[in-house]
């Protein structure tokens, strides 16, 4: 199911002052994370479970999404 996100607060590393612009924004809303894109607050967001949202944190802790 679709969260409100009507008054999500949306967060932004502070590392993404430094990425040229490409950055994601994240809310937790209730059990659920929406994930995004900065320049297109407006656009769609992608939607998590708390076991989706933990798996993807451990997975980029652990360096798998890292480029070869």
């Amino acid at each position: 199911m679709q969260p409100d996100l009507s008054n999500a607060k949306w967060n932004k590393s502070t590392r993404c002052d430094n990425s040229g612009g490409n950055c994601v924004e994240v809310a937790f809303v209730g059990d659920q994370t929406a994930v995004r894109d900065s320049k297109n607050p407006g656009g769609p967001a992608l939607i998590f479970t708390g076991a989706e949202w933990d798996a993807f944190v451990g997975g980029a802790k652990d360096g798998e999404f890292d480029q070869a």
